[in-house]
C-alpha cells in the first residue's frame, strides 16, 4: 500500500513539474515572436509539412464523419421532426464540435507526434547542443516557426475538414436519405450563425497551439537516446489527446453558456 502511495505521488509531482517546466520553455517561445520574420522560410516549410501533408488524411477522415453524422442523425431525429433539421444538426455539429476536435485528434498523432520524433532525435543526437555552442538559439530555429505553423495552419486545415464533412454529409441526404438541395441549404442557412463559425475556428486555434506546443515541450525535452525518443512520442499523443478533450470542454462552457 505504500509503495502504491509513494508511485501515486511521485507521478503527481512530476506531472507539476513537467507543467512548470513547459510553462518556462511556453514563455521563452512568445518572448521570440518578436524576431519571427528572421526564421520565415522555416515557418514556411513548417507551415506546409502541417498543413499540405496533412490534407489527404483529413479529407478522408471528415468525409466519413460527415457520412456517418447524416445517416445517425436521421435515424435518431426523422421520424420527429422535419428533415430541414437533419441538415442543422449536421453542419453546427461539424463545425461546432466534430470539426475541430476530430481534427485536433488526427494532427496530434501526426504532426505532434512528428514533431516530438523530430526534436527527440536531434535532442539525442546532440545537434541541439551543438546549436547552442554555436550561440544559435533552438527555440528561436525549431520551436518558434513549428509554434507558428500550427496556429496559422490548424484554422486552416479545420475549415478544409468541415467543408469535406459537410460534403459528405450533403452527399448523403441527397441520395441516401431523399432529401432536397433546396431542404439542405435552407436549413443550413437557417439555424448556422457567424458565432458557431467563429467558435469552431477558435477551438481550431488552441488545439492547434496545443499540438504544436506539446510536441516542442516532449522533443525539446527528450532524454535516454532511441528508447526516450519512442517514450517522448507516445506521451506526446496521449497528453496531446487528454488536453484536446479537456479543452474542448473548457471552451464548450466558455464559448456556449446556458445562462
Amino acid at each position: 500500500m505504500l509503495e502504491a502511495f509513494t508511485f501515486i505521488g511521485d507521478r503527481f509531482l512530476r506531472s507539476f513539474y513537467r507543467l512548470g517546466e513547459a510553462t518556462l520553455l511556453s514563455l521563452r517561445i512568445a518572448t521570440e515572436l518578436p524576431r519571427i520574420w528572421s526564421v520565415r522560410e522555416e515557418v514556411v516549410a513548417q507551415m506546409m509539412k502541417v498543413g499540405i501533408g496533412s490534407l489527404p488524411l483529413v479529407a478522408v477522415t471528415s468525409l466519413f464523419t460527415g457520412m456517418v453524422v447524416a445517416v445517425q442523425t436521421s435515424y435518431q431525429i426523422s421520424d420527429y421532426v422535419p428533415p430541414i433539421f437533419i441538415a442543422a444538426a449536421l453542419c453546427n455539429s461539424v463545425i461546432i464540435e466534430l470539426g475541430p476536435v476530430l481534427t485536433a485528434l488526427v494532427m496530434s498523432g501526426r504532426v505532434g507526434a512528428s514533431i516530438t520524433a523530430e526534436l527527440g532525435t536531434m535532442r539525442v543526437t546532440e545537434q541541439i547542443d551543438a546549436m547552442e555552442s554555436m550561440a544559435l538559439d533552438p527555440v528561436k530555429y525549431l520551436l518558434l516557426p513549428r509554434l507558428v505553423a500550427g496556429l496559422v495552419m490548424m484554422p486552416v486545415i479545420v475549415t478544409f475538414g468541415c467543408v469535406i464533412a459537410i460534403a459528405g454529409g450533403y452527399v448523403m441526404c441527397l441520395f441516401y436519405l431523399n432529401m432536397s438541395s433546396h431542404t439542405f441549404f435552407l436549413g443550413m442557412r437557417q439555424f448556422l450563425y457567424p458565432y458557431d463559425v467563429f467558435s469552431g475556428l477558435f477551438k481550431s486555434l488552441v488545439f492547434g497551439g496545443t499540438v504544436s506546443m506539446v510536441g516542442n515541450y516532449y522533443g525539446f525535452c527528450t532524454a535516454e537516446g532511441a528508447e526516450g525518443v519512442g517514450r517522448a512520442t507516445t506521451q506526446s499523443v496521449v497528453t496531446n489527446c487528454l488536453l484536446i478533450l479537456m479543452l474542448d470542454y473548457i471552451l464548450a462552457v466558455l464559448l456556449f453558456p446556458t445562462h
